[in-house]
C-alpha cells in the first residue's frame, strides 16, 4: 500500500481537520494510505506573495524528511511546486493545478471563489504560467483571512460569490480557491446547481492516480 502525504503548508491545525474531513470520500476509494500535516514553522495563513516565498523552505523540508510515495501541497499557491518537483522524483501535485485540470473536464469557463483579494493577482500569474487563464470565468473573494475562515460559518457568503460567478461572469464550473473551503463543496454545489472543485480533494484523487497507474518522471 502506498502513501500519500497530504502538506498543509500553514501551521492552523484547524485547517488540516477540516481538509481530512472533506477527503474522507477520497479515502474510501482509494487503496492508498493518506495522512495530512501542517508545518509549525510557517503563519497560519498563507495570504502574501511573501507568505508564499517563506513557506517553500518549510515545504522542502517536509517533502525530504518524509517517506512518502506521492505528495500534496494543500495551499491554492502551490507553494514551491516547482522546486519540490525538481527534488524528488516521487509524484508531487499542487492542489491548483489539479483543480484547474479538473475544472477542464467539467465546463468551457471555471471561476474562482478566493479567501483574500490579495490571492486574485497570484492566481492570475499562475494561470497565465499553466496557459490557463483563458479559460477563467471570473475570480471573486470572500475577504477573510485564514483564522477568520476557521472560525466563521461563512456557508451564505460563499454561495453569493457562486453566484456572482455563475450568473454575472458566466462561470460554468465553480473552484473553491482555498484548503479551507472544502467542508462548503456539497452545499455550494447544490445551490448553483454547477460543478464545484475542491482543490484538496482534486489534488489528493490525481496523486492516487499517479500511482495507481505508475506514471513515471
Amino acid at each position: 500500500m502506498s502513501q500519500i502525504l497530504v502538506i498543509n503548508p500553514n501551521s492552523s491545525a484547524s485547517v488540516t481537520r477540516s481538509m481530512e474531513a472533506c477527503l474522507q470520500p477520497v479515502i474510501a476509494a482509494t487503496r492508498h494510505e493518506i495522512f495530512c500535516t501542517e508545518l509549525k514553522k510557517s503563519p497560519p495563513g498563507i495570504e502574501t506573495d511573501d507568505h508564499v516565498a517563506a513557506v517553500i523552505p518549510n515545504v522542502l523540508d517536509a517533502v525530504q524528511a518524509s517517506d512518502a510515495d506521492a505528495f500534496v501541497l494543500a495551499c491554492f499557491s502551490d507553494p514551491g511546486i516547482a522546486e519540490v518537483r525538481a527534488a524528488t522524483r516521487r509524484p508531487v501535485a499542487g492542489i491548483a493545478e489539479s483543480a484547474y485540470l479538473a475544472a477542464l473536464g467539467l465546463g468551457r469557463r471555471f471561476g474562482i471563489i478566493s479567501l483574500g483579494p490579495s490571492s486574485i493577482a497570484r492566481h492570475l500569474r499562475y494561470l497565465k504560467a499553466l496557459d490557463l487563464d483563458h479559460r477563467l470565468a471570473g475570480d471573486r473573494s470572500i475577504d477573510m483571512t485564514v483564522v477568520q475562515l476557521m472560525a466563521t460559518d461563512v456557508v451564505e457568503t460563499v454561495a453569493r460569490t457562486g453566484r456572482l460567478l455563475r450568473d454575472e461572469d458566466k462561470a460554468d464550473v465553480v473552484i473553491l480557491g482555498c484548503a479551507g473551503l472544502g467542508s462548503y463543496r456539497a452545499a455550494l454545489q447544490e445551490a448553483l446547481g454547477l460543478p464545484v472543485v475542491d482543490p484538496v480533494q482534486a489534488g489528493v484523487a490525481l496523486a492516487a492516480t499517479h500511482l495507481d497507474l505508475s506514471y513515471g518522471r
